[in-house]
């Protein structure tokens, strides 16, 4: 394919994705983007969603887990994949795909009332002790228009001291990790893009990109050497999942929000990004992560993948025009 020719395709996408490559590849005219991103909550992805909410204000009556998930089961077996059907995942993907909040109507008020954490039976708002999962929390609580400002303070109290967050602190871990670090760093960012955040709360950020930036998105600290083969894996739905190229989205979403340019740290890994283009011009779904899903929103592996082809293009000219001005 042609660059043109990607471009036409990436368009014939989803709502969800479509107004995004009209607002950030095309640069459509506003009206233009913004009324396909309002049909994300009456076509495609988006409605189908939608349609699967629970009277109680959940999806597959539960928070985190679904209703009937069996935690001593196969579908909890190493390897099997977490299900991705309940609450909190699918705010995260409606969250992302532009979802206007008021489509929700009450959910935030029903999931005040009748939802609680698989964990200790917590209540929905107040968060757990997963960082990651606090982290989901306040971003979803921000976009539902939550006071959510307990859950940001809560992070401000679980920073490791090399500056980034561990899910599993509960368990004893003493370092930071790079997945639980980067969707922490995406929670924060997107809280403080709805209140305006605090003067701790950036802070708190800025040490937790440092964290990442000193490691160079990918590398061990101590060696030098990658941290994981997964670094360099992209597949969608992100999920939880660490990769350079759901870091080097996050930089991008940070750099517009501070108003700074790329941290010239990032260079290999965005050359790593670079070097999984194929010669169409598109990127490769390398994998889906295992797990149960309402349905699938992407192309299975081996495939080129139209959201990895739209995140990878627009982090490269993002990356290239900072490159251009220096």
């Amino acid at each position: 394919m042609a660059i043109d020719d990607v471009t036409t395709w990436l368009l014939d996408s989803d709502p969800a994705l479509r107004w995004q490559v009209e607002r950030d590849l095309v640069r459509a005219p506003e009206d233009v983007w913004r009324a396909t991103r309002a049909r994300v909550a009456t076509e495609g992805f988006g409605a189908r969603l939608l349609a699967l909410q629970d009277p109680d204000g959940q999806w597959a009556g539960g928070a985190y887990f679904p209703a009937d998930f069996d935690f001593e089961g196969p579908e909890a077996a190493e390897g099997a994949g977490q299900p991705w059907t309940a609450t909190t995942w699918v705010l995260n993907t409606l969250r992302e795909w532009g979802l206007d909040a008021a489509v929700l109507g009450d959910t935030a008020e029903r999931l005040a009332a009748n939802s609680r954490w698989e964990y200790d039976k917590l209540p929905y708002w107040g968060g757990e002790v997963d960082c990651c999962i606090n982290a989901y929390t306040l971003a979803n609580g921000a976009w539902l228009g939550v006071d959510v400002s307990g859950i940001a303070a809560w992070f401000l109290e679980h920073r490791m001291t090399d500056g980034g967050w561990n899910c599993d602190w509960v368990e004893g871990s003493k370092v930071s990790s790079f997945h639980s670090t980067l969707n922490v760093l995406k929670g924060l960012l997107y809280y403080e893009s709805v209140t305006g955040g605090t003067d701790a709360l950036r802070a708190a950020r800025h040490a937790g990109e440092e964290y990442l930036l000193r490691r160079h998105l990918y590398k061990r600290l101590s060696t030098g050497e990658p941290v994981a083969p997964w670094v360099s894996h992209f597949a969608y739905p992100f999920r939880w999942f660490y990769s350079v190229l759901n870091a080097a989205e996050y930089f991008r979403e940070a750099s517009l929000l501070d108003g700074r340019s790329p941290d010239p740290r990032m260079a290999e890994a965005i050359e790593q990004i670079r070097a999984a283009r194929q010669p169409d011009g598109t990127w490769i779904q390398e994998r889906r992560h295992p797990g149960r899903v309402w349905f699938e929103v992407d192309v299975d592996a081996g495939e080129p993948s139209k959201w990895l082809t739209f995140f990878a293009t627009r982090v490269l000219e993002w990356w290239d025009a900072s490159d251009a001005r220096r």
